[in-house]
């Protein structure tokens, strides 16, 4: 068993189940915020049960983060873990989980290189600018062009906590690979100090009741939104980088906005246009160039 966790095979396997867990979550999410849940219930319930499983790990790795500047440190301890779901989630409250998924998942490349290069000085090559030009594009013909066209809907304010997401996401990753962390420290970390500031502040807010919520739908969701979502997912994507690498790991989030699209349309009745589809899938192929992943597999000059 153990061997097989170590195969390339296992390292396709967990880079696809990863992308599959990123696009339900915008699926559920929406779902969810439509019915009977609020988005400060659904943190709850993605931060707390997690936090208590997770507690053994907690003692082993301990749970302060590296001596940083504040920014940064509050980044690591509650940027992933609570800020960027909440922000995610409550855009969803407002928009399609398809323009979701092209805009928070989808323009992480975009942002991760802008912060990257406003943190660190990297530059992207060639390749990588095209990619990053054709997320941008895909993402203005998702959000601007709609409201351009007919007028808004609402859904803008949902495509702004999308993309302020997502920009969050990419500070936070360019903060945690300079932090030495290793992914298990950044999970135990996030989920502590997430759990310990965000859950009072989301009692205080006066929306988490779990009013009309049935036992079954409540169990459903922890498992769902804690354990797979916020703990397996995270296992998983360790998995992929460790054995199929970075690059290429990061070539299947190029999946992540098409499952959305076409979840949505299957599961939630959503309503997509050509334009959009055709947007998405810009964002798509951009993710897929932005992720380096041609560079690392481009024959040798002879």
């Amino acid at each position: 068993m153990t061997a097989i966790l170590q195969t390339r095979g296992f390292g396709l396997f967990a880079a696809m189940a990863t992308v599959t867990i990123w696009a339900g979550f915008m699926l559920i999410t929406r779902f969810a915020v439509q019915s009977d849940f609020t988005v400060e219930e659904l943190l709850v319930l993605r931060l707390l049960p997690g936090a208590i499983v997770m507690i053994p790990w907690m003692w082993t790795l301990g749970v302060m983060p590296p001596k940083m500047a504040w920014p940064r440190a509050a980044m690591l301890m509650v940027g992933a873990s609570a800020v960027f779901p909440y922000v995610v989630s409550k855009g969803l409250a407002f928009a399609p989980a398809s323009d979701g998924g092209a805009l928070a998942p989808g323009m992480l490349p975009f942002w991760a290189a802008l912060a990257a290069y406003g943190l660190a000085g990297e530059v992207p090559g060639p390749r990588r600018r095209i990619g990053l030009a054709m997320i941008l594009l895909g993402a203005l013909l998702v959000s601007l062009w709609p409201i351009l066209k007919d007028g808004s809907d609402g859904a803008w304010r949902g495509h702004l906590m999308f993309l302020s997401g997502s920009g969050l996401w990419a500070i936070y990753s360019v903060v945690f690979r300079q932090s030495g962390l290793s992914p298990m420290q950044g999970l135990v970390i996030g989920l502590f100090w997430g759990s310990l500031a965000g859950v009072p502040v989301l009692f205080l807010s006066g929306n988490v009741r779990f009013s009309g919520i049935s036992w079954s739908d409540l169990w459903i969701m922890i498992i769902i939104q804690s354990f797979i979502i916020g703990i397996l997912a995270m296992v998983l994507f360790s998995y992929a980088v460790k054995l199929l690498g970075a690059a290429q790991s990061s070539a299947f989030g190029a999946l992540t906005p098409l499952m959305a699209l076409m979840g949505g349309v299957v599961f939630l009745d959503e309503t997509v246009t050509p334009l959009k589809v055709f947007g998405v899938v810009l964002v798509a192929v951009g993710v897929f160039l932005a992720s380096g992943i041609l560079g690392k597999i481009a024959p040798r000059p002879a």
